[in-house]
Parts: structure tokens; C-alpha cells; sequence
């Protein structure tokens, strides 16, 4: 007999139900922190091949950023692009539809918030918006393994189970753990003042995420788009790229 996997709602509720001590646990058992060394802020791969930054924005997250930078009065396309995965490239441009969005980036594939500057050091880095930043960047290095929820360019290094949250009878996919991605930052000593803070944030990026997700399935309604047109689906509904909504 098949096993029937856990609907995003049945998800929804653990990641309601996650402990934020279980996960402070697990992130000081890993270590963390931050070397302002930009790479997670960063495009990816040689220079003549190079990968955009990708980092997924919810659409209040896009105008709350919007309302944080009030003075330099930026659109959504300041702050947030179409996801490109699910885009093709046209003759136009890219074109197709997409789900979410990614926080924009300038022409060397960075985050457009992302700052460098050289001190006795060396070069650290730093982001304009840090303390409006996303739940992503927030909680950057780390994921929670859960169905619904996205996980940071590239594969774990390092995770740790959550173990009072296990169930017996669940597969090794359905595992709920903390994983911790490629930083530098990783394997160094954490305070539990900062554990538990970056524990709270990973348990609210999760829930927000499939929350997300679920007012994405709710919301979609497939489009037939025409030469050069992006259509993204947000649980907001359908959005041009420049966050303008689409009245069907």
C-alpha cells in the first residue's frame, strides 16, 4: 500500500506546532555566526556564467520594504523581480508564468540591497534594509525540512533532527530537521539569546511559507501568456511584474 503524504495544511500545523527551544537546540548544536562575508547575498559561479542571487519575498515583505525606503521611493520592480524559474527566454525577453518572487539584483547578479565596503579587515559586506530584510535572508543560514517549505540555493552541509517532534510511523522525507546551508559562518559559537532569536524567526519563515503556498494553490488560475508577458501567481493572486494585478 501506498503512503499517502501530509497535505500542505497537515504541514501548516507542524510548523505551528514547532518548538522554538527544539530548534534554538538545534542551531546551537550546529553553531553559527555571521562573518559579513556577503556570499549568501551574492550571485553564484564564474563571471561569465554567473547565477543571480535568488531569495523568495513574500508581497507583504516587497511593501513593507517599499514603506521602510520611503525616501528613495521605490516600485515593486525596485525591490522584488519574477522568480525566474518557470521563465523561458524569448525574443522579447524572458516570458512565461512563475510563482513568488525574488528580491531584485543589480547587473553583477547581487541583491540590489547588498553593500561592500573596506575596512582594516578587508571587505565585509551588509545590507541596507537588514533590519526590514525578508524571513529568508533573516534566518539564512538555515532551513526546516518540512513539505511546502523552500530550502536556500544549494544542498544541506549539515542538519539535526528534531527529535520530540518525530513521528514513529513517517519516512525519512516527512524527518522534520534543522538544516544548515554553505557559510562560512557555520560551526561557530552561538549565545542562546541569539539561538532562540533566530530559532523564532526560522518557525515563523516556515509557517509563513506555507501559508504562502497554500493561498498560492487557492489563488491559481492558469493563463495562456502571450510573446515577451511574465504572469506571476502569489496568494495575492496574479501579478504583472510590476505588482499590478491582473483582473480575469
Amino acid at each position: 500500500m501506498s503512503h499517502a503524504g501530509p497535505t500542505l495544511e497537515d504541514e501548516l500545523e507542524r510548523a505551528r506546532d514547532l518548538s522554538v527551544a527544539e530548534l534554538a537546540d538545534a542551531i546551537e548544536s550546529i553553531g553559527f555566526e555571521c562573518t559579513r562575508c556577503g556570499a549568501c547575498c551574492k550571485g553564484h559561479g564564474p563571471a561569465d556564467d554567473r547565477e543571480p542571487h535568488t531569495a523568495t519575498v513574500f508581497p507583504d515583505e516587497v511593501r513593507a520594504v517599499q514603506a521602510a525606503t520611503e525616501a528613495e521611493s521605490y516600485d515593486w520592480r525596485d525591490v522584488a523581480r519574477p522568480m525566474p524559474y518557470g521563465l523561458t527566454e524569448g525574443d522579447d525577453g524572458p516570458e512565461g508564468e512563475t510563482f513568488e518572487w525574488a528580491l531584485q539584483t543589480d547587473a553583477c547578479g547581487d541583491c540590489v540591497f547588498y553593500e561592500e565596503s573596506e575596512g582594516a579587515d578587508g571587505t565585509t559586506g551588509a545590507c541596507s534594509i537588514h533590519s526590514d530584510r525578508p524571513l529568508i535572508c533573516e534566518t539564512y543560514p538555515f532551513s526546516v525540512a518540512l513539505g511546502g517549505t523552500s530550502q536556500p540555493m544549494g544542498e544541506a552541509v549539515d542538519s539535526v533532527a528534531l527529535g520530540d517532534q518525530q513521528d514513529p510511523d513517517e519516512t525519512d522525507d516527512e524527518a522534520m530537521t534543522v538544516r544548515a546551508h554553505e557559510c562560512e559562518g557555520l560551526g561557530r559559537d552561538i549565545s542562546r539569546e541569539d539561538a532562540e532569536e533566530l530559532a523564532a524567526a526560522l518557525k515563523e519563515r516556515a509557517v509563513r511559507e506555507l501559508e504562502e503556498a497554500i493561498g498560492v494553490r487557492d489563488e491559481y488560475e492558469p493563463v495562456q501568456t502571450e510573446s515577451g508577458e511574465v504572469v506571476v501567481h502569489d496568494s495575492e493572486g496574479l501579478k504583472r511584474p510590476d505588482g499590478t494585478p491582473i483582473e480575469e
